[in-house]
């Protein structure tokens, strides 16, 4: 865990093979009484999620929160738009970044800190299809190298 960071209730692991992530800014959700209940207990789903900004505002769509089981009329539609607490000049900036250069923000992973449920969302840029096998490659590269050096080391 890095520090500062609690409890981590939902990783994206798929956006690390999909983007090379440029950058990581942590921001706020604003959420209902129903849904951080349903953070809490780990029903999130962040796997075609991703943010925006319009207006000066910054949003995370596509993000899948699901209802409270004993919330009944206080549940909130699973996939709508949450809006995201940044600083200004942080959201100018994402902005600026994102505007025109193929760059997208992406959610990476979801935890509670100090009991407020926290959003890492990565500055990424989408790879091709050769990018994803090289690295894939290279990962297994690693792992033979690392296997041989412990079987050499174990004689």
């Amino acid at each position: 865990m890095a520090k500062g960071e609690g409890k981590v209730v939902a990783q994206n692991k798929k956006a690390r093979h999909d983007y090379t992530i440029v950058d990581t800014i942590e921001a706020g959700m604003v959420l209902t009484g129903t849904e951080i209940k349903s953070v809490r207990a780990a029903r999130i789903n962040l796997k075609d999620g991703f943010a925006q900004i319009k207006n000066g505002e910054a949003w995370l769509s596509n993000v899948h929160i699901a209802p409270y089981e004993e919330g009944n009329i206080w549940n909130q539609e699973p996939e709508r738009r949450r809006k995201l607490l940044l600083h200004k000049k942080q959201i100018q900036k994402l902005e600026q970044e994102t505007k025109g250069t193929g760059m997208t923000l992406v959610p990476l992973k979801v935890y509670l800190k100090d009991g407020y449920a926290k959003l890492l969302l990565g500055l990424a840029k989408g790879k091709h299809d050769y990018d994803k096998r090289e690295s894939i490659k290279r990962r297994e590269q690693n792992r033979d190298i690392a296997r041989q050096m412990k079987n050499f080391n174990t004689r």
